[in-house]
């Protein structure tokens, strides 16, 4: 008997010396997850820096695999992707090769002395040229192709112009310059589409309404362009102000990459007032207010397969939302301990021969990481 008690007398005291900074198990209270320490955002650093930056450096200039999303109206339209689109051509399809460049963009603002840097600049230099710049408008002009990329890929292209309009390098202003046809058709094709409009799009994909408004923001009010800035916001109040009680339960579905739930959260942090955001979000999602909020994270069963390692996506793109809601409002800061398991779990599979994402999920752990150091 005196054996048995010393026995459970040791397993109690091993358990209770456990470093309380691993992962809580999941039998835990959520009262014991909230008396944990406030954690800071995770961020990126040069090791990760360079390993990322091997992912869009070994895809911008491949050709194939390519996925071109393309609606033939005649015999002439077929042709080799790199005709079709010669500035965005690689890494599988047209969106992931835009925010492709993107990343090498912002890991060389982040990074100057990034190991890469020289081939990084050249590959950028070669792609975004005003002449191959030229034919992608003239393929967006197409008569089938009105409704290109809406409004996924276009969301990322305006945030790759974002991205070139504040860094401070000769090489930003050339390939700004190059970009602007393209850029100014993206922005025309938001001011018309959007009014059309009359239902959003709640899904965890690329069509996600809430995700390509809230990069279209981002841009509007970086460049200034009031008009574009004015038309989200009013949409965006339009489509959310009245939606309560959103059902993040139900998430995720098999293939998201994106939380139809915070997606929404992450565009009307931006759009609204304090006062205005502190009223609605205790209509739509009283909970994630709670010091004992939780969040499981998008679990990935084989990352060999395409569409299900879209949850490693979600992880990320779910701890940019929770990253930009706590910066933005200190209230929040208990949320960085959600996003940092969610970062942490999806980043360290982020490479490999096998690994179905390294086309596009890079661009995902990168921003959600530099999210998290922003002032």
């Amino acid at each position: 008997m005196n054996r048995i008690l010393f026995f459970l007398i040791f397993i109690v005291a091993f358990w209770s010396c456990q470093d309380s900074s691993k992962p809580i198990k999941k039998e835990s209270t959520l009262q014991e997850k909230a008396t944990l320490p406030i954690q800071k955002p995770l961020q990126l650093n040069i090791k990760q820096a360079n390993i990322l930056a091997e992912l869009p450096l070994a895809c911008l200039q491949t050709e194939y695999p390519n996925k071109l999303g393309q609606t033939i109206g005649n015999k002439e339209d077929i042709k080799e992707p790199r005709e079709l689109h010669p500035t965005f051509y690689g890494c599988f399809d047209w969106h992931s090769s835009v925010h492709g460049h993107w990343s090498l963009i912002k890991l060389l603002k982040m990074f100057p002395k990034l190991d890469k840097r020289e081939e990084a600049r050249l590959k950028l230099k070669e792609n975004i040229t005003k002449e191959n710049i030229e034919q992608e408008v003239v393929y967006f002009l197409g008569k089938h192709n009105t409704s290109y990329e809406r409004t996924y890929g276009w969301a990322w292209l305006l945030k790759l112009v974002e991205e070139l309009h504040t860094w401070n390098d000769p090489l930003a202003r050339e390939l700004e310059m190059n970009l602007q046809p393209l850029t100014d058709l993206v922005v025309k094709r938001y001011i018309d589409f959007l009014p059309k409009l009359n239902y959003p799009i709640r899904v965890g994909e690329h069509t996600n309404t809430a995700f390509g408004l809230s990069f279209a923001w981002d841009y509007a009010n970086t460049v200034k362009n009031t008009a574009l800035k004015q038309l989200i916001e009013n949409r965006a109040k339009d489509f959310y102000i009245k939606d309560a009680d959103c059902p993040i339960g139900w998430e995720p579905s098999g293939y998201d990459f994106l939380s139809p739930c915070l997606e929404e959260i992450d565009l009307m942090r931006r759009v609204l007032l304090k006062e205005e955001f502190d009223h609605w979000i205790m209509d739509f999602m009283p909970q994630i207010n709670s010091k004992n909020f939780d969040l499981k994270v998008g679990e990935v069963s084989d990352r060999k397969d395409g569409k299900l390692v879209h949850l490693d996506g979600l992880n990320f793109s779910r701890a940019w939302v929770l990253y930009g809601l706590a910066i933005q409002y200190p209230a929040y800061e208990h949320l960085y301990y959600i996003a940092n398991n969610h970062s942490k779990y999806s980043l360290p599979n982020l490479v490999g021969d096998s690994y179905e994402g390294g086309h596009w999920l890079g661009s995902f752990a990168i921003y959600a990481l530099n999210t998290g150091t922003q002032p």
